[in-house]
């Protein structure tokens, strides 16, 4: 794996989760919608850092499928949550990889943010859907 593999494997990952988040905003309720609106806002901004690096190396950048197939039928906030957990930890995998991959300092910066943001969004899914433990040692592994 090269980096610019890495790089369209975060972007994609990061457009699958915006997708999520967008299908899960139907099934939540008021006070939990926040956060929801609040983490597609960052999946957003990640995923246009991503492509922006992609662009700058001389790639496309990585536009969102027409749909995506979600791990779990979401119908209710508990599988909702369910849902934004799985999206969470397909970014943190790729941003692991990409942490790993990653021959620049501002690329490797983007790897650690996302995962770490991804790690701390994924705590807080597992709150709601009353999983435990909350965090998980290693994420992305």
């Amino acid at each position: 794996m090269t980096q610019t593999t890495a790089l369209n494997d975060a972007a994609d990952a990061e457009n699958t989760a915006v997708f999520t988040y967008g299908v899960i905003t139907a099934f939540t309720e008021r006070d939990v919608r926040t956060t929801v609106a609040e983490n597609i806002a960052a999946h957003r901004v990640r995923r246009d850092q991503l492509n922006e690096k992609l662009l700058a190396a001389g790639e496309s950048e990585r536009t969102p499928a027409a749909g995506y197939t979600l791990p779990v039928d979401v119908t209710d906030q508990d599988t909702a949550a369910k849902a934004a957990t799985a999206a969470e930890r397909d970014c943190e995998t790729a941003y692991r990889a990409l942490l790993e991959q990653a021959d620049d300092s501002s690329v490797r910066r983007i790897a650690l943010d996302g995962l770490t943001d991804c790690a701390l969004r994924a705590s807080y899914w597992r709150g709601v859907a009353g999983v435990t433990p909350l965090t998980v040692a290693f994420p992305g592994q």
